[in-house]
């Protein structure tokens, strides 16, 4: 599929499905959401960060990668749904790749504050397709929100878009491993869970005629990788 997706008004019934999910309580580990169990704090202000990006576009060859799970995969095998990368993105295997275009990014100490990964890590112009029958679904644009846990995207159904800068895509940061910060080196944050929002899952169920799908089911496990 050719057409971008483009940083529209809503658009479309399909678009209607994402109203009414909450974004309350991302955070907690009841939702499988946040990097810590907190939402915030304004202690944070007094502490140094370990590491600070104000402009991720400057950090060529950034990219955040998703390792796609077993049983994901295997339930778009089940279903028939053909994943492939849309544009800028990269399908290596069983992982996907999003070039990062720009945000900011800033590490605390994990323990020193609440949400030790703050931030807005940005994918413009790459994401992924969804086929079956005839019909192809695009979840693109990717805008990382680590502090709420939730990944927001734009979506389009056979080029027309559906919707925009909504949520997509929830993260278990309790899973979250240390990042690895080295001088000169790259900042790597891996181990967070991916999971479908409710909303992104009665799209695809809807679109394609399914049931299947819930916020239950796991997408893979992302790693966001830096470049000094």
């Amino acid at each position: 599929m050719n057409t971008r997706i483009t940083k529209k008004a809503l658009a479309g019934t399909v678009g209607l499905l994402f109203l009414a999910v909450p974004l309350a309580a991302c955070g907690s580990e009841d939702n499988d959401g946040g990097n810590s169990s907190g939402s915030g704090d304004s202690s944070s202000q007094s502490i140094q960060y370990v590491a600070q990006i104000t402009d991720l576009s400057q950090n060529k060859g950034s990219t955040t990668a998703v390792k796609l799970d077993p049983g994901f995969l295997q339930a778009l095998t089940d279903l028939m749904v053909t994943p492939s990368p849309f544009k800028e993105a990269k399908l290596d295997g069983d992982t996907i790749s999003f070039p990062i275009t720009g945000g900011n990014v800033g590490l605390f100490e994990p323990g020193t504050t609440p949400d030790y990964v703050v931030g807005q890590i940005q994918h413009e112009n790459s994401g992924l397709n969804l086929e079956a029958g005839g019909t192809t679904v695009t979840v693109g644009n990717f805008d990382v929100d680590p502090v709420a846990s939730i990944v927001y995207g734009d979506v389009a159904v056979d080029g027309k878009v559906a919707a925009t800068s909504i949520p997509i895509f929830r993260l278990n940061g309790t899973t979250l491993k240390p990042p690895t910060v080295e001088a000169g080196q790259d900042v790597v944050l891996t181990g967070s869970g991916v999971f479908l929002t409710q909303g992104a899952a009665d799209l695809l169920n809807s679109t394609f005629g399914i049931d299947a799908l819930s916020q239950d089911v796991k997408v893979g496990v992302a790693t966001i990788t830096v470049k000094p």
